[in-house]
């Protein structure tokens, strides 16, 4: 029979991991339990990290449909349970990394696809989702100013060219 407290964490994790947009499993060995708080800090406000028991953290992801992650829980293993922009967690937890070598990312999931560490890294150094979309604005912005021009300027050629044509025919008109 299952002790009540663990049920508890299991739904509570089972309900993180279907709530968050990406999970990624770490290991935290050697970490200092300060360490471990500034770590938290550095995952910013859309990001929570969760130290749990192994066993439980897969009964979890498993309830949760996740069953990608079964082979990283194994040793000391943390999540990260990231609700808002993935790319700002992965930098944080790999900036985090390169100061503290014990941190070590195992792997994850993204939008319910399983990512490795190389994977995770890489998405690390993508730029954040806003500056994204206000390149892409601004692309869009660039194409409509380009167009407008193009536009204006076919009635000014148009005009330039009746009034060459009047002179032209003035000129011949007079001799």
């Amino acid at each position: 029979m299952a002790r009540p407290d663990k049920v508890d964490a299991v739904v509570e994790m089972r309900d993180k991991f279907r709530n968050a947009n990406a999970a990624v499993v770490t290991a935290y060995t050697g970490l200092t339990v300060a360490q471990l708080q500034q770590l938290r800090r550095s995952l910013g406000e859309n990001a929570q990290y969760r130290v749990a028991k192994n066993t439980l953290t897969k009964i979890a992801a498993r309830e949760a449909g996740i069953t990608a992650l079964d082979d990283l829980f194994a040793g000391s293993s943390a999540v990260a349970f990231v609700t808002g922009d993935p790319v700002e967690a992965a930098k944080g937890l790999r900036d985090f990394a390169k100061d503290n070598p014990s941190l070590v990312i195992k792997g994850g999931v993204l939008d319910g696809k399983a990512m490795t560490a190389d994977e995770i890294k890489k998405l690390a150094d993508l730029e954040s989702r806003e500056v994204l979309l206000s390149k892409l604005a601004g692309a869009f912005k660039a194409k409509q100013s380009q167009a407008a021009s193009v536009f204006q300027a076919l009635p000014t050629k148009l005009v330039r060219t009746v009034d060459a044509l009047r002179a032209k025919q003035e000129e011949g008109g007079a001799e």
